[in-house]
């Protein structure tokens, strides 16, 4: 009989859907690097809870993650950009630029927005609330999320010109993406300001269709 050599242990195919599709694209590498930005966010989310956001500090929120301060900053240049950065945008364009070439561009962004929302709700309904909350409670975070690259229009507009094969975007696609950021952020927001108690799902639902519409009848 010839003794089996152990082999290594392959890492445990994550059972949240969200998180899968997270990880789909990443070497081992960038997973465990995805790893440690969700520990750090998640302890932050809870101190902030605790002690509220401009009470908590970069080297608390470190301490509670078990990471330097100086781990903390080679994964969030700030602590407002903890809150307003995510891990969703790879994964938004890649589904966006996997639907249909022809389809209007309103189309596959309503689909792929509310299939990510009801997911989102369905595995990290409370850490988004949390996110949002902060966004309407604290001033700083509001400006920031409108500005460079925290933006939700820089998302559309790469996935507008990868989608004409251009490497600048016109004005129409410009109006286009400013729009729809706009729209969604206005739907999040009353999302979280009314304490999650709305639909998300069936608001952004809304939303596109309003923009559908051309806004007729408003």
């Amino acid at each position: 009989m010839t003794s089996q050599q152990p082999t290594a242990a392959l890492p445990d195919a994550p059972t949240d859907p969200v998180q899968a599709m997270l990880e789909a694209p990443l070497s081992l590498r960038e997973r465990k690097k995805l790893k440690t930005r969700q520990t750090i966010r998640r302890e932050a989310y809870r101190m902030f809870a605790e002690q509220g956001y401009e009470n908590t500090t970069v080297e608390q929120i470190a301490a509670a993650a078990e990471v330097s301060p100086s781990t903390f900053f080679r994964y969030f240049a700030t602590k407002d950009d903890l809150v307003l950065s995510d891990e969703y945008d790879p994964a938004l364009i890649t589904a966006l630029l996997a639907r249909p070439a022809d389809e209007p561009f309103l189309t596959s962004c309503r689909e792929v927005m509310t299939g990510l929302v009801r997911a989102l709700l369905r595995h990290e309904r409370l850490e988004l609330l949390a996110r949002m909350r902060l966004v309407t409670e604290v001033a700083a975070l509001r400006t920031g999320m409108h500005r460079g690259r925290h933006s939700p229009e820089e998302l559309y507009l790469t996935v507008l010109t990868r989608r004409a094969g251009v490497e600048e975007p016109n004005y129409e696609m410009r109006v286009t993406a400013a729009a729809i950021s706009a729209a969604t952020t206005e739907a999040m927001l009353r999302w979280a300001a009314g304490g999650g108690r709305e639909d998300l799902a069936a608001l952004i639902d809304r939303t596109f269709a309003l923009l559908e519409s051309g806004f007729a009848g408003v």
